[in-house]
Order: C-alpha cells, then sequence, then structure tokens
C-alpha cells in the first residue's frame, strides 16, 4: 500500500456539530453527552459538539466556521434568530413565534449542505414533527430520552451517507481485488508497458493506479454510463441532491458535449432558440447538429478592455417578446471574466413565454457551495445546467455535470441523445473523479471557498499595491450597456489591467512564463485573467505577487497598446446553420492577388463557423451573410494579432480562405429560409 492510501497517515477530518439551546443547563448536559459519546465510540469524521445560546450566535459559527457539519436545535428556540428568547407569561414559551423552523430556513439558505436536526419533546410530537419536516429538517431526536450514543450514532451515519463515493469505492474495491483482465483496454492493467525498455518511463511517471483504474464496460459491477442502474446510478443521484438538481448526468467529454446533448434532445429541425452570440462554440455545434433556427443575441463588449460580458437584459426581453415560439433560450452565467446575470427576472420571463432555459455554467460548478456565489442557475429555476466541474471543482479535465430541472424532459429522447454523443469506453477514472469531486464540495467545498475568497480579496490588494497593475473591479468590467442588469462578479475570477506596467500582454506571460514559472488562464490585448479555484493556495498567490511586484519594481515606462478589432454586430441568417454547414460550398479568399482585402466575400454566406480565439465568440456562423465589417475585421485580426487563432479558416498556401455557399446553393437555401420564415412568423407581426 502505498503512502498516499495509507488509511494511517491520511489527514483526519474534523467535523462539529452545533447544538443551539438557550437554556444554559440544558446545553451544558447535552455537549457533555454528546461530547462522551463522541470520545467513547469509533470516530472516524472526528465528530465534536459546540454549543450555541441563540440562534443567531449559531449562525455566526455555522458561517464562521467551516468545518460544521451538523446543526441540532432545540424546537423550543422561541425567535431564534433575534438572538433571544421571547416567553410567555408563565414562561412558558407558549405563543411565541416559532424559532426553530425559521432558523432552519436560515441555516438552509446559508449552507444547504448541512443537515439539520431538532430537539422535540416526545408527547409532543405529532403537532410538531409534520410542520418541521416541511422545513429543511433532516430528523429529530426525543429531548427527554437523554440518549446521547444513540444520537451520535445517528449524526455519525448522517455523515458517512453524505460522505459516500458509491463509484470510486466500487472501483477501489475492484482493483484491489487484482481480477486477471481478459478483456479491453489491451494494456492489461499496465503489463503492456510496465518493464518495457521502450515506454515503461511512461508507466513510471503516469503511476500504476492510472492502469490499474482504466477498466471497461465488461466490469459489470461498475455499471454503465450508457444505462446506468448501480453504482454510477447512485453516485448520480447524489451529485443532483448536492447541487440541487432533479436528475444529474456524469459527461466524460466535457460540458461540450453536455451542450450539445440538451440542444439535440429540446429543439427538432427548424424550431427556433434565443442564444447568447457570446455563447461557447459547443453551443453553435449543438445548433447545427440540431437543426435549429437560431436568433443570435449580441453580448454587451467593453470595448477599453476587448472584454465580452453579457447580453443586456432589455435584448433577452425584447427577444422573448418577438419570438414567442422560441423553444429555448441559452446564455452563459458567468463568463469567462466572472461576470453573471441576475437570473431570477430573466427565467421568469423565459417561463411566462413557455420558452425552456439552459444555462451555461461550465466556469461556476462552485457556486453551489458558498451563499456569496449563490443563486445558482438551478436555485433561480433554470431547466438545464450544464458545467464543467473540471474548471472549478476537482474533477479531472472532460469531467463535467449535467442537471436537469424540467419536469415535462422527454426521458427516452434525452437518454437517446446523450448516447449518441457519450463513449462507449468511457474513463472510469474520471467518472471516479466527479464522484470524488462531488464528495469533496459537499464536505468540505464551504470551508475551501472561504479560503479562496479571503485570498482572492488579499490578492487584489496586493496587485493594486505594485503601481504597475491594477485588478479590475465590478463597475470597470461592465460594459455601458448592462450598467443597470444587476450584475455580479463571481470574486475568483481576476482580470488584471496591465497597460502600465510597460509591455505587451504577449511579453508579459512569456516573462511570467519563463521567469517565474506562472501561467495565467486567458488575456486581452491588455488584460490577464487569473482564475482561483478551491485548490488555491497561499504560497502560490505570494510567488504571484512576488513576480509581479519585480517587474514593477524595474520600472519599464509604458508602452502604447494597439486595441484588437472590435467583433462586428452580428448581420443576419440566410439560412438553418445546418444547411449551410452540410452544404458542398467553396472556398473563397479573404485577399485578393494583391493581398488586399477582397470585395469576393460580401454579399455571400458562410458555410462554416469562423472564431478568432480569444475570446473565443463566433464572428461567422453557418447561414450568415458576410458583409465588409466582417472581411475587415478578419483581415486586421489575421495581419495585427498573428498569435490569435482563428478557427474556421482555410490556408491555401499562405492565403486564408473562407468556405460560403456555392451561388445555387446560397440561392435554393436563402429562399427556402425566407419560406420558412413567413410560415413561422406569428399571426401579430405578419
Amino acid at each position: 500500500m502505498t503512502a498516499a492510501a495509507d488509511p494511517d497517515r491520511m489527514p483526519k477530518p474534523c467535523s462539529r456539530v452545533v447544538v443551539i439551546n438557550d437554556d444554559p443547563l440544558i446545553l451544558k448536559e447535552l455537549l457533555k453527552g454528546l461530547n462522551a459519546a463522541a470520545r467513547a465510540l469509533d470516530n472516524p469524521f472526528g465528530i465534536c459538539f459546540a454549543g450555541a445560546r441563540t440562534g443567531a450566535e449559531g449562525l455566526r459559527q455555522i458561517q464562521d466556521d467551516g468545518d460544521v457539519q451538523l446543526v441540532i436545535v432545540d424546537d423550543r428556540l422561541a425567535a431564534a434568530t433575534q438572538g433571544r428568547r421571547h416567553r410567555g407569561a408563565k414562561g412558558s414559551g407558549r405563543g411565541a413565534p416559532a424559532g426553530a423552523p425559521n432558523l432552519a430556513q436560515r441555516i438552509s439558505a446559508l449552507r444547504p449542505e448541512i443537515e439539520i436536526y431538532v430537539l422535540i419533546e416526545k408527547t409532543k410530537a405529532d403537532q410538531v414533527v409534520d410542520s418541521l419536516f416541511a422545513e429543511a429538517v433532516h430528523g429529530y431526536f426525543y429531548r427527554e430520552e437523554h440518549d446521547y450514543r444513540g444520537m451520535f450514532r445517528i449524526l455519525n451515519a448522517q455523515l458517512a451517507e453524505r460522505a459516500r463515493t458509491p463509484f470510486f469505492d466500487a472501483l477501489r474495491s475492484y482493483v484491489a481485488s487484482a481480477k486477471d483482465a481478459w478483456h479491453t483496454p489491451g494494456h492489461f492493467s499496465g503489463d503492456a508497458l510496465r518493464g518495457s525498455p521502450w515506454v515503461d518511463d511512461f508507466y513510471q511517471f503516469m503511476g500504476e493506479n492510472v492502469f490499474t483504474t482504466d477498466l471497461s464496460v465488461s466490469v459489470k459491477t461498475l455499471d454503465s454510463l450508457m444505462d446506468p442502474t448501480g453504482v454510477i446510478a447512485d453516485a448520480q443521484q447524489m451529485a443532483a441532491k448536492a447541487f440541487g438538481a432533479r436528475r444529474t448526468l456524469f459527461a466524460t467529454n466535457g460540458t461540450s458535449t453536455a451542450n450539445k446533448v440538451i440542444l439535440q434532445t429540446l429543439i427538432k429541425p427548424g424550431e427556433k432558440l434565443l442564444l447568447d452570440r457570446n455563447a461557447h462554440k459547443s453551443i453553435h455545434h449543438g445548433v447545427v447538429l440540431s437543426g435549429a433556427r437560431p436568433v443570435y443575441l449580441d453580448s454587451s463588449v467593453n470595448r477599453k478592455y476587448g472584454i465580452f460580458g453579457p447580453v443586456a437584459r432589455a435584448t433577452i426581453e425584447r427577444a422573448i417578446a418577438l419570438h414567442p415560439d422560441a423553444r429555448l433560450l441559452v446564455l452563459t452565467s458567468c463568463t469567462y471574466d466572472g461576470l453573471r446575470y441576475d437570473l431570477p427576472p430573466i427565467i421568469e420571463a423565459a417561463h411566462d413565454a413557455k420558452i425552456k432555459v439552459l444555462i451555461d455554467e461550465a466556469w461556476y460548478s462552485h457556486a453551489r457551495f458558498h451563499p456569496e456565489l449563490r443563486p445558482t442557475a438551478l436555485e433561480a429555476g433554470a431547466d438545464y445546467v450544464t458545467q464543467s466541474a473540471h474548471k472549478t471543482l476537482s474533477a479531472f479535465s472532460q469531467g463535467a455535470l449535467l442537471h436537469v430541472n424540467d419536469p415535462e424532459l422527454d426521458d427516452h429522447s434525452f437518454r437517446e441523445n446523450f448516447n449518441m454523443h457519450t463513449s462507449t469506453s468511457p474513463m472510469y477514472s474520471m467518472i471516479a473523479s466527479l464522484d470524488v469531486g462531488r464528495r469533496q464540495a459537499v464536505m468540505e467545498g464551504y470551508k475551501l471557498l472561504q479560503r479562496t475568497l479571503r485570498l482572492a480579496t488579499e490578492l487584489r490588494e496586493q496587485i493594486d499595491s505594485t503601481g504597475a497593475f491594477h485588478s479590475l473591479r465590478l463597475e470597470e468590467l461592465l460594459p455601458r450597456e448592462v450598467k443597470g442588469d444587476r450584475i455580479r462578479l463571481d470574486p475568483t475570477k481576476i482580470t488584471v489591467d496591465i497597460s502600465a506596467c510597460g509591455m505587451t500582454v504577449d511579453e508579459l506571460r512569456d516573462e511570467l512564463f519563463t521567469r517565474f514559472n506562472i501561467t495565467v488562464e486567458k488575456s486581452t490585448f491588455n488584460t490577464i485573467t487569473l482564475l482561483l479555484t478551491i485548490g488555491t493556495t497561499r504560497s502560490k498567490c505570494s510567488r504571484l505577487y512576488d513576480a509581479l511586484r519585480r517587474i514593477a519594481h524595474e520600472r519599464r515606462a509604458p508602452r502604447r497598446l494597439y486595441r484588437a478589432p472590435v467583433l462586428p454586430p452580428f448581420t443576419e441568417l440566410r439560412c438553418l446553420p445546418r444547411d449551410a454547414y452540410y452544404s458542398t460550398g467553396e472556398l473563397v479568399g479573404l485577399l485578393d492577388e494583391n493581398e488586399q482585402i477582397s470585395e469576393r466575400l460580401v454579399g455571400r454566406v458562410c458555410a462554416d463557423q469562423v472564431v478568432p480565439y480569444p475570446p473565443g465568440i463566433p464572428v461567422l456562423v453557418p447561414g450568415q451573410l458576410i458583409n465588409d465589417q466582417v472581411v475587415e475585421f478578419l483581415v486586421r485580426t489575421l495581419r495585427v494579432h498573428g498569435k490569435v487563432e482563428l478557427h474556421g479558416i482555410v490556408f491555401q498556401g499562405y492565403l486564408p480562405a473562407i468556405r460560403v455557399l456555392r451561388a445555387h446553393e446560397q440561392k435554393r437555401l436563402s429562399a427556402d429560409f425566407a419560406k420558412q420564415s413567413a410560415g413561422r412568423r406569428p399571426a401579430a407581426q405578419r
């Protein structure tokens, strides 16, 4: 057994239970009995008990102490959240406002992962149990029984249930059984590599368990991702509970696949959807695959920093009013730079129009586990949410979560579309990482995010103190058109203005990488973006601050930075994206024989998706009309920013070209599209 797997050498958890009772004698007795039970009995989770005399004091402990895992509240606690006890004339507490249910709601709103138990009188059980369980209460104990060992065992079992990792446990158990493999994968638990003079270095580098956990659907005890009925189904149900969804599926091809699955399930060919033009390219791929008729919503733009923000709420509401026949609204929250919508009113407006809502939360999977980051899209009422658990939680790359809250979902269609995109040979270690990532999030996510948010605040102050770098605040990041939309900022994304440091952004990134061994998340022409997660440590923050401080002290003269070309507005669709994409098409150059901007593309219809990265927003989608602004933007981007990737551009030798519809294809598809548009337009708009 390796040191990492030795239970005697693993860090021990601490699980604090807060007992809230405003009678000091009863509270003292409870704590004495429960802590004695914790010391006497097997206590793998490090359970210990702490007291609070008022609801307000209990809430403070729950907020300040990330090790609090459970709460016990006395049901006689009246007006608990005001921090005092209101008693009747005889001091019985009758007629006082119900403190325990109110407090349970407050605790659940603060930390939804915490289980709450209530102390009640046995003689009054029938009166209070039903009302208690209408609140966020998980169980109750009889006050007069003094069965401290029994209470401890129940609380320990509750923690054990929350901490379970059904798939990871089954995977680890199977590997420990050392079965002989006569099935795929062909490396046979690493036997094909181990000891080889040619590839043993790879085996040693990756480690034994990478290969022993790389298994096959032939191992029935590990369930099937395509038709889960065992440990994968169990793990997915636990994830749904943790994230607040009706149903959750594990995706091993990233959020990209999850987005495509949802679009293919909900949208039939020719049906309309509203989508943020700033959406990830997987959404645009989903439009092609589903045959959808998209209505693109231009995102807001902060031109000073080259940052694309949310779609203005007025734009979304206008689109909902103009397109009541739309099936789906797709938005990204939060954005790459941490800007997130005020989702509840937007989702409510869509639902009032009978439009389903998909929120791409690829960069926001951690939000459920800290109140400063909520409400999440699921809490705001979204029907579908996709999350990259590998981006901000601890899952392996490509590990993603697909959450469903839509009660009208067609289960059969959903499963068929999911299986269409899911490999029949998934990576079992990736599934295990999703299972373990969920456990970490519910057991210590709040504690870790408390640390992360604190480090983010400190790092912003340190960056600003350099004098050459400035961490942008929400008001500086917000484009003008969304200033009044109650947009919020995820503090774990820090965008840094580098314009005063005397270096171009490319020079700064190279300097950080080669001299200080630091890699940043992304950049614009005058900013870099830093991503903090539950894995961020103070030492990493210190090294980054030291690097920026040293660069600042070298006092280079500020340089004029070239502002990136502004993405032109969306033009118009001339045919369905799917029809354009599957056309034969032809390549037409962006430049003429004199390497000047060509006029031949103006008025043509694009057949592919053309995406400059960064920022990753399509300048053209299949079926879109090309105008002179689009051509000029692409040429300027190629000439001035040689390091920007332009996906969708085809080079004929050294000359860039775009695939467009042939003349006869454009004429036919445009005519068909116009007829369909007239037929689908609501009567009031004709």
